[in-house]
């Protein structure tokens, strides 16, 4: 078996970790794997991955991704949210890998790793991605018996980190926030399809999944305010889910409907960054928000809820302005203001840049993460005598 972290800087052997999660798609999550994975490689950990995969989503393209990154992959069918089979499975392959450490995300990939890897020597760490409401009802039981098998539990925000500890019960000295890295806009796996959108249009830009969660609903109410004095703007909504055919009914019914497009996922995200004026991100909660940082390194102003882990990203009044969740007449208010004062949202847009560099880098990402494996990889003598320092 390899030997602890620590020796990744002494010349000995390299640390082989596996990180493990369900795949139906590439959302916030996924991004991470897809930016984190290849940094520690560089780093010179020796990463694979092992994708749990929902026949109800599309995972070719995440797999594309780490294949183009030359991170080794294993797929296995994930039909069932528990699944005894699975976790056997699972089992099998991880003692081929032989990894030292096992690093998984979300709930479902926390479950199966937990069983998976029950009475073996592996190291288990956990990373929590969101705030979703779930976590605080019954499942929040199952959430704490997983996290006495885990070295170690990451959250993605400060605000996560709370809402786990407070709201979930998961123990404080175990949970430490890791915020997501990201240095460039995602690359472009195909084109875009074509959209009927004039080029005097100023486009107000919303990449999120289509459910409550995310306040898309009260995006289309504040438009339809905005339209009436900025009847060039147009909301692009990018992004898939359940809510679709909810939200075109509601851009029916507030008269705006030929103005908000919903594309689903395109294959170019950068593009419509670059033709925006502003991100528009009214979410009732957020585990971090990976579309406000994307916004952010295309020096885009961002609008969105003061919610959650929000603050933490979008500085108010200096990156962005922030509003109350399930306020339209606000949300209006504040695009309007942008709308109708560019050189304030290009200098918001520009701060942006600049806190996304400085706060929130890959390498910053990659080298908390190879900090908190080598301390959970230590062997125990020295962990212990480190703690009671």
């Amino acid at each position: 078996m390899p030997g602890p972290c620590r020796s990744l800087h002494s010349g000995a052997a390299t640390l082989r970790v596996v990180h493990l999660q369900r795949i139906g798609g590439i959302g916030g999550s996924e991004r991470h794997v897809l930016t984190l994975l290849p940094a520690l490689a560089a780093a010179g950990l020796e990463v694979s991955f092992v994708g749990l995969d929902d026949p109800a989503g599309s995972a070719d393209p995440f797999y594309a991704e780490l294949e183009a990154a030359r991170i080794p992959a294993v797929r296995l069918p994930s039909s069932l949210d528990v699944d005894p089979v699975l976790a056997g499975r699972l089992r099998r392959v991880l003692r081929e890998l032989r990894p030292r450490l096992v690093h998984t995300h979300l709930v479902h990939a926390d479950l199966h790793g937990c069983l998976a890897t029950l009475g073996t020597p592996i190291t288990l760490v956990s990373t929590k991605h969101n705030d979703d409401r779930f976590r605080t009802g019954p499942f929040r039981f199952v959430e704490r018996a997983i996290a006495h098998r885990a070295s170690s539990v990451i959250t993605i925000t400060d605000a996560l980190r709370r809402f786990t500890i407070e709201r979930v019960g998961l123990p404080g000295a175990r949970v430490e926030t890791i915020h997501y890295g990201l240095d460039r806009l995602p690359p472009a796996w195909g084109p875009n399809p074509p959209l009927a959108i004039p080029e005097t249009a100023r486009i107000l830009l919303a990449i999120a999944r289509l459910e409550p969660q995310k306040g898309l609903d009260v995006a289309i109410k504040a438009f339809a305010r905005v339209r009436r004095t900025h009847p060039d703007a147009v909301l692009l909504v990018l992004g898939e889910g359940p809510e679709r055919a909810a939200l075109e009914a509601l851009a029916r019914a507030e008269g705006v409907a030929e103005a908000v497009l919903c594309p689903g996922r395109v294959g170019d995200v950068a593009e419509y960054l670059d033709r925006a004026e502003l991100l528009v991100h009214p979410a009732r909660w957020e585990g971090f928000g990976l579309a406000l940082l994307e916004a952010m390194l295309a020096s885009r102003p961002v609008v969105a809820s003061e919610v959650s882990s929000i603050p933490e990203l979008v500085a108010d009044g200096e990156t962005g302005l922030l509003v109350s969740p399930d306020d339209p007449e606000a949300l209006a208010t504040s695009i309007g203001e942008l709308l109708e004062d560019p050189g304030r949202a290009a200098s918001l847009g520009r701060a942006g840049y600049e806190r996304a560099r400085a706060e929130f880098s890959v390498e910053r990402m990659a080298r908390r993460t190879i900090e908190l494996y080598e301390r959970v990889c230590a062997p125990r003598s020295e962990s212990g005598s480190s703690e009671a320092r």
